[in-house]
């Protein structure tokens, strides 16, 4: 079996789309060089790294800021990997050096880190209450700041995207004390980290897989788009999609923005509270953490019955539990606005498919919401039945346990045919 590692592992979120369902969509469309890939909600760039190892160009449409750039920088193959391991290296050394004369290299206990405690490098306040409590230690967090001081001080324009997309993967992995389940936490402290080494390897696995690249894949193009997947007509071509592979949010009070806090905080990807709200804003809306009130998403599913009787069974649970927080009370309105938003996306996306183009969309059903199931594969066919879309099925591709509710939940690719407009 193909390894996913090779690319993919420079950065990858918890619980990231699988490469090689990518790879079954890609074989069931039978798509190749010549034609073009879209992934609307690509993420970390899972089906944008899969097609440029096919030679297949693709495009990408991603608004968080630190996917977006691990999703450019992870279909970007045009350095020299002696050159970047060297440089690599180099900083790394660079920054023992500093470290030891600050004697901050073997520092392990409690007690030598209050000695120095005063001279620790931190985040501001307005960075600080981004974060999640308890997320990174002093020490930990002293270190990395200081190797990406050296590695934005000798900016580079080719190298500098891989170091930092390096450090962004090491944060959440090895230097922070964050724990990953149905939703990131912070586990136990860390009072020291190997931030240096832990950023390394990350540049020696970067390296190698630049080294292994075949040149006849280095040019093939690729271009993620930081943008919103509702209006992806303003972002792309008419007619100019072949085929479509992507895993968009399912409906549930998982926050996609905490998965990656951490990083994109440190690397200055979000600065403040206004810049992560204008990030949720610009997000489907599949959690109630992410809910506005000027929200109106829900229309675009207003003359759906199915998804009117869903949202209303929710709300109806809601009142009969006597559930009155106000997350709960967003429930029904999120489930409307989920699929409002869904629906505005499918709806936009039409205008850049060719006729007979392939979709196929990972999703997972859910139970969230007061264990009331929400098919969300039956609901979207629903949905894109109603817009021209040709539903050929939903393929079962795993199960997984839900807590909530005690049953085995499907994930499935919802697979579409768009005819063209005269099809309809």
């Amino acid at each position: 079996m193909e390894s996913d590692l090779p690319v993919h592992g420079w950065y990858r979120f918890a619980l990231s789309f699988p490469p090689h369902l990518v790879r079954h969509c890609q074989k069931q469309f039978d798509v190749g060089p010549g034609q073009v890939v879209l992934d609307p909600f690509c993420g970390a760039g899972a089906t944008l790294v899969e097609c440029k190892k096919r030679g297949i160009e693709s495009l990408g449409i991603e608004p968080n800021p630190i996917a977006h750039f691990a999703s450019s920088v992870k279909t970007s193959w045009d350095a020299d990997a002696d050159a970047l391991l060297e440089r690599s290296v180099a900083i790394a050394n660079r920054a023992k050096s500093d470290l030891r004369k600050e004697s901050l290299v073997a520092i392990d206990s409690q007690s030598a880190l209050s000695r120095v405690a005063p001279r620790l490098l931190g985040l501001s306040e307005k960075q600080s209450r981004l974060l999640i409590k308890g997320s990174i230690s002093p020490l930990p967090l002293h270190k990395t700041i200081r190797l990406l001081q050296l590695i934005e001080g000798d900016c580079h324009p080719l190298y500098s995207k891989y170091e930092r997309l390096a450090l962004a993967s090491a944060l959440p992995t090895c230097i922070g004390n964050l724990k990953f389940g149905p939703e990131v936490g912070a586990g136990p402290p860390k009072p020291d980290a190997p931030v240096i080494d832990c950023w390394l390897n990350k540049m020696r696995s970067i390296a190698l897989d630049l080294a292994a690249v075949s040149d006849d894949r280095r040019e093939v193009r690729s271009t993620t788009y930081k943008a919103d997947a509702r209006t992806a007509h303003q972002t792309l071509a008419p007619e100019s999609v072949d085929a479509v592979i992507t895993s968009p949010p399912y409906p549930n009070e998982k926050d996609y923005t905490r998965t990656t806090r951490l990083e994109s905080v440190i690397l200055g990807f979000l600065k403040d509270r206004e810049g992560l709200r204008t990030l949720k804003r610009s997000l489907v809306r599949s959690n109630t953490r992410g809910v506005y009130k000027d929200d109106k998403d829900d229309l675009a599913v207003s003359d759906s019955p199915e998804i009117i009787a869903l949202a209303n069974e929710i709300e109806q649970k809601r009142i009969r539990l006597g559930k009155t927080s106000g997350f709960e009370r967003l429930y029904g309105r999120v489930t409307k606005l989920y699929f409002g938003g869904m629906a505005r996306h499918l709806a936009q996306l039409r205008h850049s498919l060719k006729p007979g183009a392939n979709l196929a969309y990972v999703v997972g059903d859910q139970a969230s919401y007061l264990r009331v199931m929400i098919r969300t594969g039956e609901r979207l066919g629903d949905i894109a039945r109603a817009l021209g879309y040709v539903v050929m099925g939903r393929d079962l591709f795993r199960t997984r346990f839900s807590t909530a509710t005690g049953q085995r939940l499907r994930e499935e690719a919802l697979a579409l045919i768009w005819p063209g407009w005269n099809g309809q």
